[in-house]
């Protein structure tokens, strides 16, 4: 019986290369891609020539530090990816998990106070799973979206919208309020006038200086002096100690920089007025919804992070 045209065609091309294809077009860098997929600089390289061989085009090109897709891998990246995604949903449905012997990676976005807050989360999976390997991307609710469409999480973990893409689930963790955290030696707790009088420190990864308390505060026909921006929510216990800026954070984090074990000095007060809900939420590509391994992950993150 004579091949399909399309059976031709696939003869023609190594599956094992469209996952690099990919990792290709997701990290626009040949090292960053064959870091995501443990290939070495030289075997990506030379799936990227074999690549370019196969659909006889350029695919990526050179631009500065880092490399652009033509339109031709624009077009491939279309078509292919819902196809992949569909048989990666197939595939992992059927693979069984032990987590006392499985070597499985799993790839987790979050953000940088639930990270924090999420420390005893590591500790669990490697006492029950001494062999997986976890990957840690820095992720926000701008990025985490695209980050789960491309695949390049496969979980996230944030206080983010529920604009989810539709290739994404998703469950709520936590529900909670804002706090305004302080060094525990000058006076609280803080009222309106001290909110808006004392100067305050923000979180800013993109280096604005305005969040959601500054439309409320204009709502009340009130402001507030942010002073300083920070890129992450590390830096906030050596940034607040002995000074008498504020920041306003999620009480998950309050509990996190408060614990017991993180070295004490802070004091943490109700935020003054009325905002928004503080709501943590986990996200996961819908493809990985029956996988037995991501399932275990999963709960995992349930058991250390939802709020009873």
């Amino acid at each position: 019986m004579a091949l399909r045209p399309e059976e031709t065609e696939l003869r023609r091309l190594d599956l094992n290369l469209l996952p690099v294809f990919i990792a290709l077009m997701r990290e626009r860098s040949v090292t960053r891609a064959g870091e995501a997929l443990f290939l070495s600089q030289p075997a990506t390289s030379a799936a990227l020539a074999r690549l370019r061989a196969v659909f006889r085009d350029e695919l990526l090109v050179r631009n500065g530090k880092q490399l652009e897709p033509t339109a031709r891998a624009e077009a491939l990246l279309a078509a292919l990816a819902p196809s992949l995604q569909a048989i990666a949903g197939a595939l992992s449905g059927a693979v069984p998990f032990d987590p006392a012997t499985d070597e499985r990676v799993f790839r987790i976005g979050w953000t940088d106070d639930v990270g924090m807050a999420a420390k005893p989360l590591l500790a669990r999976i490697w006492q029950a799973a001494p062999r997986c390997r976890l990957v840690i991307r820095a992720a926000n609710y701008r990025t985490i979206p695209g980050m789960l469409e491309s695949g390049e999480i496969g979980l996230a973990l944030g206080f983010m919208g529920d604009d989810l893409p539709a290739i994404a689930k998703q469950r709520v963790l936590r529900r909670g309020s804002f706090q305004v955290l302080r060094w525990e030696g000058t006076p609280g707790p803080i009222d309106l006038d001290a909110y808006c009088a004392r100067p305050h420190v923000l979180v800013t990864p993109r280096g604005d200086l305005t969040g959601f308390a500054d439309a409320a505060l204009e709502r009340l026909g009130r402001s507030r002096r942010v002073m300083l921006g920070v890129p992450e929510f590390g830096l906030l216990r050596q940034v607040l100690l002995g000074t008498d800026l504020l920041c306003t954070v999620s009480d998950a984090l309050v509990e996190a920089l408060m614990a017991p074990e993180a070295g004490g000095g802070l004091a943490a007060d109700p935020v003054p007025f009325d905002g928004p809900d503080s709501v943590m939420r986990m996200a996961w590509r819908t493809a990985l919804d029956h996988d037995p391994a991501e399932e275990w992950l999963r709960a995992q993150v349930v058991a250390v992070l939802a709020r009873r």
